[in-house]
């Protein structure tokens, strides 16, 4: 398979199980998201590798900030299976610096593509992988129990497993319904 077309094959896969990638496996897919375009060199990221007993204390942070949020049962429910999507679950952050000719929109940007290269790279190894992020990605209940900052941004939390479930080419829209032409 040519490398564009494992992009255009490329779909989010949520039903995941154990194994995990190997450690050797991880390494490789953090350097593919090192490797990605990064105005200035600022690498304006940050990387929670969650996995065994780490799932149960991330999950104790979601129920917390579900709770912030309502009393509503059926969702603090929901909070506590959400860690467990995945055997694997990687919360990419941003890490803003301060930079003269790189603002901050631009650092998320790469924040961004550090975590597509994430999955991408988890997809090209064979597992599934799912890019998901909803109220708990923009609770700071959530930002810190992670220890991350006030003033960053959670840009996504990549579930990553083996396919339990193969799923069926998912259609596209055609692509010059979104292209302006100026020829």
């Amino acid at each position: 398979m040519s490398a564009i077309e494992f992009l255009l094959a490329r779909q989010s896969n949520g039903f995941l199980a154990e194994p995990a990638p190997s450690p050797e496996q991880l390494d490789s897919i953090f350097a593919t998201a090192m490797a990605v375009p990064d105005h200035a060199g600022l690498n304006p990221y940050k990387f929670h590798q969650i996995q065994g007993a780490g799932l149960a204390k991330l999950t104790s942070i979601y129920v917390r900030a579900i709770k912030a949020l309502t009393e509503d049962n059926v969702k603090i429910a929901k909070a506590e299976k959400m860690a467990y999507r995945a055997p694997l679950l990687i919360v990419v952050s941003t890490d803003y610096k301060q930079h003269p000719k790189v603002p901050k929109q631009e650092q998320l940007v790469t924040a961004g593509c550090a975590a597509h290269a994430i999955q991408m790279a988890s997809t090209s190894l064979g597992y599934g992988a799912m890019w998901r992020t909803g109220d708990v990605a923009y609770s700071n209940v959530v930002k810190d129990g992670l220890g991350i900052s006030a003033e960053n941004d959670i840009v996504g939390f990549i579930y990553i497993g083996t396919k339990s479930r193969e799923l069926t080419n998912k259609s596209r829209k055609p692509v010059a319904d979104f292209i302006d032409k100026w020829l």
